[in-house]
């Protein structure tokens, strides 16, 4: 990652994409609901631009895959991993 790329990357989000993310993790599964919930609860006030973009490809994946991620029952894909979704998905998991 370039230089510029990793100072936006590391950005904060405005609160209108905030807004948009908040409503992009609503989930059919009240288990990804509760700690996604929980995340935001801790985490809003200082999530980055990376954050959001790895949040969002998690937001990706069904219901069930990600609910099995959340509970360790496995690990992401390493196509998924690289995108900082591990270091999120560990966040998402305490």
């Amino acid at each position: 990652m370039q230089a510029a790329d990793t100072a936006l990357h590391d950005q904060p989000i405005d609160e209108r994409r905030l807004s948009r993310l908040k409503w992009r993790c609503r989930r059919g599964l009240l288990e990804n609901d509760l700690f996604i919930a929980r995340f935001f609860e801790r985490y809003e006030a200082t999530l980055t631009q990376g954050q959001a973009q790895a949040l969002e490809t998690l937001m990706d994946l069904s219901d069930n895959d990600l609910l099995d991620l959340l509970l360790r029952r496995k690990e992401p894909e390493p196509e998924l991993a690289g995108a900082g979704v591990a270091e999120l998905l560990q966040l998402l998991r305490t």
